[in-house]
């Protein structure tokens, strides 16, 4: 989708080594990008932030100080804020992470470690070892809350602070 998407840019982007960066963007002092990145139109990336791609941020998209991403498609108007961890994930519109949240991608504690996501009642396996959240329009999550490896959050869901969201024990 992302190598697409790089022959659909407009002269708005400078595309420079798989990264394209809309000329309304803000990237601040010490912003580290490796791999293909899309930055869109009105995006802010501030200081120290570290972008592993594949990543597609869509426009108006806001990255605090010393956020990672991580092979990631983020949408419209979402709010990461300092200090936050995106793995491998889907994100919506309207999302507001608070200071330190995670979407953890990987299970470090278990012995299998594909990663399965429960959608509807059912039990889906992703065949995947790396694999974070899908995350649905206008979410709200709070201030070092993690989602573990899996988490699907339906549209307008509220993680509160601390919460630990883990679907599938």
């Amino acid at each position: 989708m992302i190598k697409k998407r790089f022959s659909e840019l407009s002269s708005d982007y400078r595309v420079e080594n798989n990264i394209a960066i809309h000329k309304t963007a803000t990237l601040e002092k010490g912003v580290t990008i490796k791999g293909s990145v899309i930055i869109s139109e009105n995006c802010f990336i501030g200081a120290n932030a570290y972008l592993r791609g594949p990543i597609f941020m869509a426009k108006s998209v806001k990255v605090g100080p010393g956020v990672e991403i991580k092979q990631s498609l983020i949408f419209e108007n979402t709010a990461l804020a300092h200090f936050n961890y995106i793995g491998n994930s889907v994100i919506g519109k309207n999302i507001n992470f608070e200071a330190g949240s995670i979407c953890a991608n990987h299970y470090n504690e278990r012995e299998d470690k594909t990663i399965y996501v429960k959608h509807n009642g059912v039990v889906i396996n992703t065949r995947s070892k790396k694999f974070g959240a899908l995350i649905g329009d206008n979410t709200k999550i709070g201030a070092n809350a993690v989602l573990s490896p899996g988490t699907i959050l339906a549209r307008k869901s509220t993680v509160k602070r601390l919460e630990l969201v883990e679907q599938i024990k």
